[in-house]
């Protein structure tokens, strides 16, 4: 029996996400396996120390933009389930911030969808993420729409971490 693509298997939600809840969106019969990957935040960055991380997103569109991510994967490999959660609000470090799993006959398109999953996800979902550190709050990946797209931010826009720019 053929699921119907309509079948939406993306969240974005600010409880606790649930390994459990991410499996059972793949489980099924033929699945001889389920790779799960999770994502943590860490207590360092880039040589920064991150006491905690904001998350915001545009909720629709960041579970259209998941779901669209997730029909292109299923119709790339063939008899592959994938699904993703991702969490929004405030979370402390070691707090899980996404899941992404994938189904499949056999482990190895198992693996490959799941690491599609979150690389797509990274990579195209507008999911925002601020790191508070000893230094304050900053935007990761942030760039000022202002500037010339050679400009570079690492040099001049150092104040958002706390440190002078002169």
């Amino acid at each position: 029996m053929t699921e119907s693509p309509s079948v939406c298997r993306v969240e974005v939600r600010q409880d606790r996400l649930s390994i459990d809840d991410a499996v059972a969106m793949v489980a099924r019969e033929g699945a001889g396996a389920i790779a799960v990957f999770l994502g943590t935040v860490r207590d360092m960055n880039e040589g920064n120390r991150v006491t905690q991380l904001e998350y915001e997103a545009y909720g629709s569109m960041a579970c259209a933009e998941m779901n669209r991510i997730r029909l292109e994967i299923e119709s790339e490999i063939p008899d592959v389930r994938v699904a993703a959660i991702h969490r929004v609000g405030s979370l402390a470090v070691g707090d899980v911030s996404v899941i992404c799993v994938a189904s499949a006959p056999h482990r190895a398109e198992a693996f490959r969808a799941c690491r599609l999953m979150i690389d797509r996800l990274k990579e195209r979902v507008p999911i925002w993420k601020r790191e508070h550190g000893p230094d304050g709050p900053y935007w990761v990946g942030w760039e000022d729409a202002r500037c010339a797209p050679d400009h570079d931010h690492g040099a001049d826009h150092r104040s958002r971490r706390g440190e002078s720019s002169t």
